[in-house]
């Protein structure tokens, strides 16, 4: 039996470039089927990050060396029991691309990349590592293939399951605040005014150059302004929107609103002589989507429909 060429992809190298190229695709992108193939075996994940690596350097060679675009170069793939051409970008471009640089570069240059997600929308996003980061609606997170071991959170809310490593502490950025992992379940929620933090298991430091606050399980701060305020919370409560339920205890209802906002199709707002009003309480997700005027008995309020949402109003 004849031995494959040193660059011919393996079956399993070539299911992950498959997904580097339908991935870098808008049009072919399968947010859906691409997290459940990462999620069925961890080895998924590096083998993709490794294909996606591959392309991004396949297509600086290219833009450095036009001249392959007339030179006809053996397509790795058509080697494989797949015996399909790559699509991406053209089936002889794409040989060209990956034959150029091999399939062994893994760059160590950033490879920076986002996951966002609309109102009412959450996403499970997988990293190589092994951490995974459940997005809320309405929100950003910024990530690098070349270092799964940090994030930041541009907006909304994540809840971080991140895999020890004392030797790489993952990183996160949220808004000016810094954290650093300890072995840790954690939530971080960035508002207007204020951005939170809180922990259902293991440890989070915060703000390690500076304050170094340590938050156990069941502790939480709230970052405003230059102040750190250290909180308690339930650890069942950390991240529970994932199970349709928020819980505040004294929350000013100006960021209750914030935070309901980003699991509904249209927006919460509050009028000024109200959004410091303290709201305890839990609000059950499901129940305020079929009707947000259910909000009004629950915080004592007046909630009046909008052409763009709803107003919480004082009552009259």
């Amino acid at each position: 039996m004849s031995q494959p060429r040193d660059n011919a992809l393996s079956a399993a190298d070539a299911v992950a470039m498959d997904w580097a190229l339908r991935m870098a695709d808008p049009a072919r992108a399968d947010w859906d089927g691409f997290t459940d193939w990462l999620e069925a075996d961890p080895a998924h994940a590096e083998r993709y990050d490794r294909m996606a690596a591959t392309l991004l350097d396949a297509q600086e060679a290219l833009a450095a060396h036009p001249e392959l675009l007339e030179t006809p170069v053996p397509l790795p793939m058509m080697e494989t029991r797949r015996r399909r051409p790559l699509r991406w970008i053209g089936g002889a471009v794409a040989a060209a691309l990956v034959a150029t640089v091999g399939i062994s570069v893994w760059p160590d240059r950033a490879q920076p990349y986002a996951v966002e997600t609309a109102a009412g929308q959450t996403r499970s996003v997988p990293l190589a590592d092994g951490s995974t980061i459940l997005l809320a609606g309405n929100s950003r997170v910024e990530l690098d293939r070349a270092d799964p071991r940090r994030a930041v959170l541009a907006r909304g809310e994540a809840l971080f399951r991140v895999r020890h490593d004392a030797r790489h502490p993952f990183a996160v950025q949220a808004g000016t605040l810094s954290l650093v992992d300890l072995g840790t379940v954690f939530d971080v929620r960035i508002g207007q005014a204020r951005t939170r933090v809180a922990v259902a298991e293991g440890a989070v430091m915060v703000d390690p150059k500076g304050a170094a606050l340590r938050l156990d399980a069941g502790q939480a701060v709230v970052a405003s302004a230059d102040r750190l305020i250290r909180q308690n919370t339930a650890p069942a409560d950390v991240g529970d929107w994932r199970n349709g339920r928020l819980a505040f205890d004294g929350v000013p209802l100006g960021d209750v609103a914030e935070d309901v906002s980003r699991f509904l199709a249209q927006p919460i707002a509050v009028t000024p002589a109200i959004a410091n009003k303290p709201f305890r309480g839990t609000i059950d997700l499901d129940a305020i989507r079929r009707d947000p005027r259910l909000l009004g008995p629950l915080m004592d309020v007046t909630v009046r429909r909008q052409a763009t949402g709803w107003m919480l109003e004082p009552r009259g």
